[in-house]
């Protein structure tokens, strides 16, 4: 057995006693790493078909392939889809929290393993981009969560990340507390893109944590296309349903 493998071997043990894995979602101790304990798991909506085949809205049932929700119809939103993989709830809620703001950045990659199963891979294939934020707020922050997410899902499935091509050149103020039309003049020309982007002709899969009123997409899939991208795919950790406390976008 080679050193460092015998030396994660026999080390793996006194870690797991000294750490112990916990959940992501109530921080109780539990079996295995990235594992949910019983309560919280009971606790997600996993979102999947029947849906809106733009917004991802989900449906009560199959209303065919390429079936649209009302508001899709009456205004089509400008990325192509969106997909989340949980319901905005408290599970989901708390594990954003803590990846944005509680500083744990290993949730990502937890997040980046769940999304994976909603990426359809093209030829050529799609490029990964994060909502971008504003210099000052990555300063403040130390970090960009959706490139955090970015970078593990284009580890997990081979896909080019493309970090810098889409910016944001204005600070917005938060949108909690914003009603959708409000939230839609915040960001407009929030975003730009750089001179070296590579967005021509490429699919894109845009990454964000919490998807709500959908403005941040929006307004970024608008600058995507007019970049030459073919389609934008928006996929996110959670989004708000109606009805619902919605969260941050």
């Amino acid at each position: 057995m080679p050193l460092l493998s015998f030396l994660k071997a026999v080390s793996r043990p006194v870690i797991d006693y000294a750490l112990p894995p916990r959940c992501p979602g109530c921080g109780i101790i539990v079996d295995a790493e990235d594992a949910f304990c019983l309560r919280c798991w009971s606790g997600m909506q996993f979102l999947s078909d029947p849906c809106c085949a733009r917004c991802g809205l989900p449906f009560d049932y199959d209303m065919g392939e390429d079936s649209a929700c009302g508001s899709c119809l009456a205004d089509p939103p400008p990325f192509d889809t969106a997909r989340a993989v949980l319901a905005y709830g408290d599970v989901a809620r708390r594990v954003a929290l803590r990846l944005k703001y509680g500083r744990r950045i290993g949730l990502a990659r937890l997040i980046a393993r769940q999304m994976a199963r909603h990426v359809g891979i093209s030829d050529p294939p799609p490029l990964v981009v994060p909502v971008p934020l504003h210099r000052w707020r990555l300063w403040w922050r130390g970090f960009n969560q959706s490139a955090l997410i970015a970078d593990h899902l284009g580890k997990l499935l081979g896909l080019d990340v493309d970090k810098h091509g889409l910016q944001r050149i204005r600070a917005t103020k938060p949108l909690r507390a914003m009603d959708p039309k409000r939230r839609a003049k915040a960001v407009r020309g929030a975003f730009a893109l750089a001179g070296n982007h590579r967005f021509k002709g490429r699919a894109v899969i845009l990454i964000d944590d919490v998807h709500t009123s959908g403005a941040t997409a929006a307004a970024c899939a608008r600058v995507l296309k007019r970049g030459g991208a073919s389609s934008v795919h928006l996929l996110c950790w959670a989004r708000a349903l109606p009805g619902r406390d919605e969260a941050a976008d």
